[in-house]
């Protein structure tokens, strides 16, 4: 390199280079103070794309699951319900088959039989027209195509659609049913099994329903914790390496300004050469 007065060739070198190792701290610094090593477009285009994607994907299936433990807790209403509904009809299928024994009963025992059957019909449209969630009514018949979005994404199979029919005692055969006489008891027995088995199959297809969902939400918890784990591995700081980058660039940065020191010096050395 010849030696020059007029152009300062290693100040200018010395210069370029220790801008280049403050560019590479600040990018250090920025990595270490916000844990993130990709903050924007301009830090990688692709790999910031590719985060945003992951990134609607985790928080998607983030509110997935909570969409899930919601109809979870809707179904589980319903079957609860559902239960004491079957309960009761299990009672008025004992008080019709005992109304029926005509050999054993009389007028007064078919008179405290029939009061009872009718409370317990009435008890059934109570439960039917009171059983809600928040103020959305389940058992009235009003429930039907009713979705649950339980994916991240805009599509019929992240949906479960649940309907549910009428249960009270009118659409379960038995708001007209007595046991005021042995023949009718005899009439009511029938009608009153056939309630029970109608309650049943809504609640175990609600069941099943349930389960579907319940298995749903385990499968979007693993999902949403592969996809946080893959953005956290392309944009997250590795804080062990960034801190060992910083360190070496503050020993570059002492060395540069030492370095550009020594070169701005030079053209006074040069000027000894003169006679």
């Amino acid at each position: 390199m010849s030696l020059s007065v007029n152009t300062n060739i290693s100040a200018i070198e010395a210069y370029n280079n220790l801008n280049a190792t403050n560019n590479a701290m600040q990018t250090s610094i920025n990595q270490l103070s916000s844990g993130l090593k990709i903050q924007n477009a301009s830090q990688g285009a692709a790999d910031y794309v590719i985060s945003q994607g992951l990134q609607t994907q985790a928080n998607g299936l983030g509110v997935a699951i909570n969409n899930g433990q919601d109809a979870v807790s809707v179904l589980q209403i319903a079957t609860g319900a559902m239960n004491q509904q079957i309960s009761i009809l299990q009672t008025m299928n004992q008080l019709a088959t005992q109304a029926a024994n005509a050999g054993a009963n009389n007028t007064t025992s078919n008179n405290a039989d029939q009061q009872e059957f009718t409370a317990l019909q009435s008890q059934l449209d109570q439960i039917a027209n009171s059983t809600q969630f928040g103020s959305t009514q389940l058992l009235d018949g009003s429930y039907t195509g009713q979705s649950f979005q339980i994916g991240a994404y805009a599509s019929t199979v992240d949906q479960v659609v649940v309907s549910i029919g009428n249960l009270g005692s009118a659409s379960l055969g038995v708001s007209g049913s007595s046991i005021s006489t042995a023949s009718a008891a005899f009439s009511a027995m029938a009608s009153v099994q056939a309630a029970i088995t109608q309650v049943a199959s809504a609640e175990a297809a609600i069941g099943a329903t349930q389960n579907q969902i319940q298995d749903i939400i385990s499968n979007d918890t693993v999902a949403q914790q592969n996809v946080t784990s893959a953005n956290s591995t392309l944009v997250d700081t590795n804080m062990a390496k960034a801190m060992t980058n910083f360190s070496s660039q503050q020993v570059l940065m002492q060395a540069g300004v030492a370095m550009l020191s020594q070169a701005q010096a030079l053209p006074q050395l040069i000027l000894k050469l003169l006679p």
